[in-house]
């Protein structure tokens, strides 16, 4: 697939998300929630089809073709599963991040020993590291940053849900694609400043709404509190009722 087409598909995390999490979780979504996904998505496609944002390497690369695209939905599907089903995880079991993380990083070690041991090629893997000792260093740091990356991810996912963990995966790709266009000079087109003032107003509104959202429990919380508090006084003050 073409580089728009990547950036495309990296923008749209946010709608398998809400799709997996009505599937999976029986979750349900107000229209407040859809209207942000929508907006953000549709603002994210709008900055990338008009105008200049891949490199001069990735000019050259591949054109979108059907099989690209259909691995492209088969990723988006995925990935969407993924964080949703780690979020059913955590809240019906109550377990650990640290449980998680060295469990599904075991059953992927396990699947791709056996994948590479199916077609001969893990004796060349370890062979290139016999050649070439000082890869492992390499290996070391992509280890531990894969390992930060992972604790972050399912953090944010246990504490605040998929969802917002893929608002924050598409804001960053986002932010991106418009400091690459700033960093290389890649003039924004009228179009894309649209896009760019869709996404960041659909993010400021999502804020605000969630920030009502709590004073209104916080409120509400405090009301039965003293309701409480009010018939404990009155048991008290008349103890025959």
């Amino acid at each position: 697939v073409s580089f728009p087409v990547q950036t495309l598909g990296k923008c749209a995390k946010m709608i398998p998300v809400m799709i997996w999490g009505y599937f999976i979780n029986s979750r349900r979504y107000d229209g407040a929630d859809i209207s942000v996904a929508a907006f953000i998505t549709l603002g994210c496609t709008i900055f990338a089809l008009y105008g200049d944002v891949s490199s001069k390497a990735s000019k050259s690369g591949a054109n979108t073709s059907t099989y690209g695209v259909g691995l492209m939905l088969g990723y988006l599907g995925f990935d969407g599963f993924t964080s949703t089903f780690q979020d059913k995880l955590f809240k019906g079991y109550q377990m650990e991040t640290y449980n998680q993380m060295i469990w599904v990083n075991t059953c992927s070690a396990a699947v791709s020993f056996l994948w590479l041991f199916s077609d001969s090629s893990i004796g060349q893997a370890f062979d290139f590291v016999g050649r070439h000792p000082k890869v492992m260093y390499d290996i070391m740091i992509l280890s531990t940053a894969s390992m930060l990356g992972q604790l972050c991810i399912l953090y944010t996912i246990r504490e605040f849900g998929a969802l917002l963990f893929a608002t924050i995966m598409t804001t960053r790709q986002f932010l991106s694609i418009l400091l690459s266009c700033i960093i290389f000079m890649h003039p924004l087109t009228l179009q894309q400043w649209g896009g760019t003032c869709m996404v960041f107003g659909a993010l400021y509104y999502n804020a605000f709404i969630k920030a009502g959202r709590k004073a209104a429990k916080k409120s509400d919380a405090v009301k039965l509190d003293g309701t409480e508090d009010e018939e404990s006084d009155n048991l008290i003050a008349n103890p025959e009722r």
